[in-house]
């Protein structure tokens, strides 16, 4: 089998790293063909058994192939792979055709050139509303250094542009959501007694350097995470960016790790922080993650699917 074997630490890495990634689904159609399409996103589900889950469109012409299909794949874009997730996001014949590919360990078809990739099993189809969620258990994976593609605000960004396309200055404060087994990272927040996120203002450095420092600063290993929340605080003047960053578990510099429950966070002084983490609490059980847009009082969360 090629790729990383499923040894959890190296499979929760390979999730952080690229949670925020331009995803190709992949699978084959009755008649042996690739089929595929370009997703937002995909969300871990378990690392025992591995796990991880898409949502496919019910008025997708590819649903019914995907469902009866015995396995699928995730493909996580490189940088320089625009054309190819433009192809696999329009209405093409052949969606393949300028495309190379193999079959992975587990037979599904995987892309060239990409970041990463996860080939799965199907293990559970469920109906979603106008989606169908399409759970896969893992079979065999692979994490490579090549940067990844990201999507954010209807436009590609790369890691070189991050902190061009994403809103900087004195007005924008980041949060990092500090993830462990089931827990999260707390600290004071300095106004007596309360709770809330290791928060930073951004300045020059831009958004990236800014999350690096800031996760530096809590004395964990922690790989820079996807986006989880972007709102506007009206009343202080402020943009406000949360990420999600899988940390290893360990001895923080300052703060303590709590539960990630309604319970666990009441104490988060912030009431639009508090909201948002007891959504990240309820879609944790559930596996079923979403992007939070808005201002603090109100707003969209766009869920993981097709576009």
């Amino acid at each position: 089998m090629t790729g990383t074997p499923l040894d959890p630490r190296a499979l929760r890495d390979a999730f952080g790293c690229f949670m925020t990634g331009v995803t190709v689904v992949t699978a084959l159609g009755p008649d042996g063909k690739p089929l595929g399409f370009t997703a937002n996103s995909f969300s871990s589900v378990s690392l025992d058994p591995p796990l991880l889950l898409v949502s496919i469109a019910n008025s997708s012409i590819n649903r019914a192939a995907f469902e009866s299909a015995p396995g699928f794949a995730v493909n996580i874009l490189a940088e320089g792979q625009k054309d190819v997730s433009a192809t696999f996001a329009r209405p093409v014949e052949d969606r393949f055709a300028t495309v190379y590919w193999r079959k992975g360990p587990v037979g599904s078809p995987l892309i060239a050139g990409v970041s990463a990739w996860f080939d799965c099993t199907l293990e559970q189809t469920v109906l979603a509303g106008d989606h169908t969620i399409l759970i896969g258990r893992i079979g065999g994976f692979e994490a490579k250094p090549a940067p990844g593609l990201g999507y954010y605000r209807g436009a590609y960004v790369t890691p070189a542009q991050t902190a061009a396309q994403l809103p900087t200055g004195p007005d924008v404060v980041i949060s990092a959501i500090l993830e462990a087994s089931g827990q999260i990272l707390l600290v004071d927040d300095g106004q007596g007694g309360g709770l809330t996120l290791p928060t930073a203002r951004v300045g020059r450095e831009g958004v990236q350097t800014a999350l690096a420092a800031l996760i530096a600063a809590t004395g964990l290993t922690a790989a820079p995470g996807s986006i989880y929340a972007v709102y506007e605080d009206v009343a202080q003047g402020r943009q406000h960016i949360a990420f999600r960053c899988a940390a290893e578990t360990g001895r923080p510099a300052r703060g303590a790790f709590v539960d990630l429950t309604a319970e666990g966070v009441a104490e988060v002084t912030d009431p639009a922080m508090r909201v948002m983490l007891e959504r990240l609490a309820d879609e944790a059980r559930i596996g079923n993650y979403g992007i939070y847009f808005g201002t603090h009082e109100q707003g969209r969360v766009q869920r993981t699917g097709e576009r």
